[in-house]
């Protein structure tokens, strides 16, 4: 971390390394040059200074392949991080326009739904923002949120109290509903719960979590059948007539074909809060403040009713 810091302060350029990670990616120099728009000379003398400022060898040559040795791999992912720092570091210090990469997570069930409205917009609204998509669970996507490993996530908020360290703002609620195949004539939710064999949810992920804690809660212990990774799987199962589930009436769309009946709980606060979760410390802070605001905006307008249309007079 010291010899990061010196190569920044003291004007080491940030290209060197950024000529050594695409060298690595490329898998030769020659590529790396064409690539970089450099003569391979010139790649190759960069790599030459990188070693001789850290004092050890970062490539292995086999013919025209380049390998990273062991440091240069302990120091690859460091690298990358620092280069993308950098570079919304002086994109904010010399533009006015929001520029830069935005690592967002996603949960699956935003995917198809949610995801692309909020993202089509953002994208027309934010053109010089590069948004890379990471797909997660819930647990993942808020730990590698605090980690760094991505700036923000569209996920749901954890069945616990978030430090201050971290932004939430709620996009949507879901209540959680039961459901059977339209076949099955019971009508009383819980009834169904404790007879009925019970597809469940994962425990691993946060709404399984809630799933688990209502049950405890209403003295419920289903006949468990299955536990599942993937709302659209325990859906379909479902439909097959498997057994029922306890899930949160996710944005469509659902999966084509499939006759179910959603019954609602007799508690109708026990709901997924879905919303957008940031590292308030993120040095991208205004990238996900505008994310935000649009999604809000995207959000709103598709709630509002539309506008009636007026006969013309013939």
């Amino acid at each position: 971390a010291c010899i990061f810091k010196r190569h920044i302060l003291f004007g080491m350029d940030i290209r060197f390394l950024e000529t050594l990670v695409t060298v690595f990616d490329c898998g030769s120099v020659a590529e790396a040059a064409r690539r970089l728009n450099m003569t391979a000379a010139g790649v190759a003398q960069r790599i030459h200074a990188l070693e001789a400022d850290f004092g050890t060898q970062l490539v292995f040559r086999s013919g025209r392949t380049i390998r990273p040795t062991p440091t240069a791999m302990a120091i690859l992912d460091r690298s990358r991080r620092l280069i993308r720092d950098v570079r919304d570091i002086k994109s904010i210090a010399t533009s006015g326009m929001l520029t830069g990469e935005l690592r967002l997570g996603v949960i699956p069930t935003t995917l198809s739904g949610l995801l692309p409205d909020i993202l089509i917009p953002f994208t027309q609204a934010y053109s010089k923002i590069d948004v890379r998509i990471v797909r997660d669970h819930s647990v993942a996507l808020y730990q590698r949120v605090l980690d760094g490993e991505i700036d923000a996530a569209i996920t749901s908020h954890p069945p616990f109290a978030m430090p201050k360290t971290c932004g939430w703002s709620l996009l949507r609620e879901e209540p959680f509903v039961v459901l059977t195949a339209k076949s099955l004539r019971m009508r009383d939710p819980h009834e169904i719960l404790a007879r009925q064999p019970f597809i469940r949810l994962t425990r691993n992920v946060y709404a399984g979590q809630f799933i688990d804690n209502y049950l405890r809660k209403v003295g419920i212990r289903p006949k468990e059948l299955f536990e599942l990774d993937g709302f659209e799987l325990i859906a379909m199962l479902v439909d097959r007539g498997l057994g029922v589930t306890l899930l949160p009436d996710w944005p469509p769309p659902w999966p084509e074909g499939l006759s179910l009946r959603k019954l609602p709980l007799p508690d109708p606060s026990f709901r997924r809060r879905i919303g957008i979760l940031w590292n308030r410390s993120s040095l991208r802070l205004k990238l996900i403040e505008a994310l935000v605001e649009n999604a809000h905006a995207t959000i709103k307008k598709k709630r509002a009713p539309a506008a009636p249309r007026t006969q013309r007079s013939k």
